[in-house]
């Protein structure tokens, strides 16, 4: 019996007879039993950094960017902490402005700003969204030598201190996500984040899952934070239970290179060869909708080297209740999936015209379905998946059959529960 995350709960199944199952992990580490004493333990003793209380000074404007409800970064123990540490600095309630860096996902609600920082919180201060496509709400930041536009929220901009939380984790375009991206992109507006998400930027071999050391996109959100001020994070690693195993506060670079450092630790796994299926699971809050779900397909083909075989099957359980998900970005994706005709023409038309933000994620996976078939499994909105010219399947065993009438009964099959996590690098192919 094996299971992976379904929503905030599992999904049980059985491989049929003739399948082979290997389940695939992050490695076990013991996670911090007493979080907040680390946050602060953290905070104390910054990596390459002056403490939090010594950089601010009274009547300073400070700006917190902080994640979005699809990040699990625990952003309600970490923005208390660092509050705390500037009002002992001497800054003022009425100075400070948390801004929520949603990038171009929606706005976020008054309930999820709630569940991310604390209902007190947000009583006590201003609490803000990111507007990417609001030109008076952004700072152009200039261009990079390759022609990167670089724009960053006024407020994180205009502030006397700017800091950032996030989590350390692989990421698609990135490597790893955290320290500087949180406001790079979360905090950025229209014209850079669809210029970092292009074709050319996702086209190139350094953009990779996990890599960093010559990836464009690293580079470019490295430059933007630097432009906009980012002068301090407070960072974590979590394990595949969601627990935190590591916090890192300071300098940004200096501070998020230690955490990539305990990340590539924890979650990079190897695994003999390439397989016939592979099984990812998303789990809340990412399987909300498609957009975020799909990233477990894209995260497994994008491994240093794919871990399904050209004509394998990638599957992945999510409850997609939002059906592709309700920002502009989202909405993107959907379209430029059901407009498509095939994966093919679909790549070659994005390339030839480039695309608005939100719809690389229909690049990425025209890109994955070129290749390999990819099912949705328990979709709450299998018509959403049919546009998005995925394969709708109400069971494991109705999608494990589908692999097994396309390839034959006797497949080697992966099982990554966590698929956002856990990075499989494949020794052989």
């Amino acid at each position: 019996m094996y299971k992976v995350p379904y929503g905030k709960g599992e999904l049980t199944f059985d491989l049929p007879p003739g399948m082979r199952g290997t389940v695939v992990e992050s490695k076990k580490v013991e996670p911090i039993a007493d979080v907040p004493a680390a946050i602060a333990a953290a905070l104390a003793q910054p990596v390459n950094s002056p403490p939090l209380r010594e950089l601010a000074r009274p009547g300073d404007t400070v700006c917190i960017v902080f994640t979005d409800i699809t990040r699990t970064s625990p952003d309600h123990l970490l923005v208390p902490a660092l509050l705390r540490e500037l009002a002992a600095a001497g800054v003022r309630d009425e100075d400070i402005t948390l801004l929520c860096g949603i990038g171009m996902h929606r706005p976020s609600t008054p309930q999820e700003k709630a569940s991310k920082l604390g209902a007190e919180v947000v009583a006590r201060y201003r609490v803000i969204d990111n507007e990417p496509q609001n030109p008076d709400a952004l700072v152009d930041l200039g261009t990079t030598e390759s022609g990167i536009p670089l724009s960053v929220h006024r407020a994180a901009y205009e502030a006397d201190l700017l800091i950032a939380t996030g989590i350390v984790e692989p990421h698609q375009y990135a490597g790893y996500s955290g320290g500087r991206k949180t406001v790079a992109v979360g905090a950025a507006g229209e014209a850079m984040i669809a210029y970092t998400h292009g074709p050319q930027m996702v086209d190139h071999p350094g953009t990779r899952l996990g890599r960093i050391e010559g990836n464009p996109f690293h580079e470019a959100i490295t430059e933007a934070a630097r432009r906009a001020g980012l002068r301090f994070i407070l960072n974590v690693v979590l394990d595949d239970e969601k627990r935190v195993v590591a916090v890192r506060a300071g300098e940004p670079e200096a501070a998020f290179l230690e955490l990539v450092s305990l990340a590539r630790e924890l979650y990079e796994v190897t695994v003999p060869r390439q397989v016939d299926v592979a099984i990812g699971g998303v789990g809340f809050p990412k399987d909300a909708n498609l957009y975020q779900a799909c990233r477990a397909a894209s995260y497994l083909f994008f491994a240093p080297t794919p871990v399904v075989r050209p004509g394998g099957f990638l599957i992945i359980p999510a409850r997609c209740q939002e059906g592709a998900g309700e920002g502009a970005g989202e909405q993107r994706f959907l379209e430029k999936m059901r407009e498509a005709r095939d994966m093919p023409s679909l790549l070659a038309e994005l390339r030839r015209t480039g695309y608005p933000p939100g719809a690389q994620r229909a690049f990425i996976m025209a890109k994955v379905m070129e290749v390999n078939p990819v099912v949705i499994v328990g979709a709450e909105t299998p018509d959403v998946v049919r546009a998005a010219k995925m394969i709708p399947a109400a069971t494991m065993e109705e999608a494990l059959g589908l692999a097994a009438e396309a390839l034959g009964p006797e497949l080697d099959v992966l099982i990554v529960p966590h698929a956002l996590l856990t990075l499989p690098v494949v020794q052989s192919a």
